[in-house]
């Protein structure tokens, strides 16, 4: 069994080259990313109850990113102290993130894997599934994965987007067709999971759920923000059992 879906890695493997053009296809992402690392950062200062070090203050957190795409995370988190690992079943995503980090001059390990051909020895502190589960092919077969990769008290972050109207109009019909912020045919209404849907198949799964939040975008400041509106964007956090 496997969580790839051929036609999303095919998809995502085509449009690789521009994972770092802040104006190209991948400009929504680069406008999110701000948000979402202030929220990775505050909440594991938080869980791990980490206070010593102003300039590194993730140093000593093993992260692992799935569907790390180009590193437009994985750079960020390891310049804020964190160890950080990235896998992507589109090689070429992989190939590109390699080549930016060492531009960067950064240390992070990527490998061409997909999590449920990822054997290691050592697990990770913290998960990340970022705008990742909406593309997989078996959602739980990928969280029974991700369970066997991370610590006892890890935290497991999952941004995806909901399962309503509201969803398809906005994420979809919106983004995609009025708006052109995405590629028409980036997403797939039928993979988007509700937070009770993903609740359940992690709570089977050996996790509990920690706190869901939403993510708005602000068309005046063009940045995102977190919110109490999970009706769209939402960040899930989980800790592991």
């Amino acid at each position: 069994m496997t969580t790839v879906d051929k036609k999303e890695i095919e998809k995502f493997s085509r449009m690789a080259k521009d994972w770092w053009n802040p104006n190209g296809k991948f400009k929504t992402l680069h406008i999110f990313n701000p948000a979402r690392i202030d929220f990775i950062k505050e909440r594991l200062i938080s869980h791990f109850k980490l206070n010593g070090n102003i300039k590194k203050p993730l140093k000593g957190i093993k992260i692992l990113d799935i569907g790390c795409g180009g590193g437009l995370l994985c750079e960020p988190l390891n310049r804020l102290g964190a160890t950080v690992t990235g896998i992507d079943p589109s090689n070429n995503n992989i190939e590109i993130a390699k080549l930016h980090s060492k531009e960067m001059n950064l240390n992070i390990k990527y490998m061409h894997h997909s999590p449920e051909n990822l054997n290691i020895k050592n697990k990770f502190d913290v998960i990340l599934n970022m705008e990742v589960v909406e593309h997989v092919s078996n959602i739980n077969l990928f969280i029974q994965k991700c369970s066997k990769l991370i610590k006892k008290n890890g935290i497991m972050f999952v941004a995806t987007i909901n399962k309503n109207l509201k969803s398809y109009f906005f994420a979809i019909l919106g983004a995609e067709y009025i708006l052109r912020w995405l590629p028409v045919g980036t997403h797939d209404w039928n993979k988007f999971l509700t937070p009770q849907d993903l609740e359940i198949i992690t709570n089977k799964n050996n996790f509990i759920t920690d706190e869901v939040i939403g993510m708005k975008f602000d068309l005046f400041s063009n940045k995102w923000n977190r919110s109490y509106d999970t009706s769209v964007n939402y960040i899930s956090t989980f800790l592991k059992n």
